[in-house]
């Protein structure tokens, strides 16, 4: 299936200056949706995963789908203030090349568990590397990270070096 057909580009957007992947297109209809997300599901159903960690925002939508495919739990790693209780912080340059954080709960994980991470799209890998870093610091196994989409020009992969990286689109 050619997903291209239900992304839109937008420049500037959010901020002047940045490039913008709409997939409210892909999410609209159903099939396209339930592709992808069986694409993304495909390669790691076989590493049995314990647990679904899906990065903020766009990783939610698919993270979730996942976790509902796979029978797994799912667990949301937020920007700073979101989530209740105690957290697990880590910090990452993102792609503006700014320093940002993501958190999870404190306790979503245990030693042994074994985590999927799940995001929308691969660019620099800084979010993927701080929620591969937060799930080691629980003494929890970071299996892989799937996606939607990876930035093929960009140095994602190297940042997650020893992390199989699976993306069902590469632009």
């Amino acid at each position: 299936m050619d997903f291209r057909p239900f992304i839109r580009d937008l420049n500037d957007f959010p901020k002047p200056g940045m490039a913008f992947w709409d997939i409210t297109p892909l999410l609209a209809d159903v099939t396209t949706f339930q592709e992808a997300v069986a694409r993304m599901q495909a390669p790691v159903e076989t590493l049995q995963p314990t647990h679904v960690l899906a990065l903020e925002s766009r990783g939610f939508i698919f993270g979730s789908a996942l976790a509902l495919r796979l029978g797994l739990g799912f667990v949301p790693a937020r920007k700073p203030g979101k989530l209740p209780g105690r957290t697990l912080r880590a910090t990452y340059l993102n792609t503006q090349g700014c320093e940002d954080a993501l958190e999870i709960p404190e306790g979503a994980f245990k030693p042994g568990d074994r985590v999927l991470i799940v995001d929308d799209v691969l660019a620099t890998g800084g979010t993927a590397a701080a929620a591969r870093s937060l799930v080691e610091r629980t003494g929890a196994h970071a299996l892989a990270l799937t996606l939607f989409a990876e930035v093929g020009n960009l140095p994602g992969r190297e940042a997650l070096a020893g992390l199989p990286v699976f993306s069902v689109l590469r632009v």
